[in-house]
């Protein structure tokens, strides 16, 4: 997936990883290369990242469709 400024592929350091949460839910969050986003499991949200820098605003998240295999979103506003 190209992060859309330079015609790249975003990619998110191993490390930075490790320390970053989702910040609604203060959980882990995981790395999709193929669309560059960081993807919260609980809240089932996909946080875009774009010049190598995510994007952790709730406001800027994708929500994520229930179809994809992911578990149901817990608790909080529907």
């Amino acid at each position: 997936m190209v992060d859309g400024r330079d015609g790249k592929k975003a990619n998110v350091d191993p490390k930075l990883l490790e320390l970053l949460a989702c910040p609604l839910t203060k959980g882990p969050l995981t790395w999709d290369p193929e669309r560059g986003e960081l993807i919260s499991r609980v809240a089932r949200l996909a946080y875009p990242v774009r010049d190598g820098i995510p994007i952790m605003l709730p406001s800027e998240a994708r929500s994520l469709p229930f179809e994809d295999g992911l578990p149901p979103r817990l608790g909080g506003p529907s």
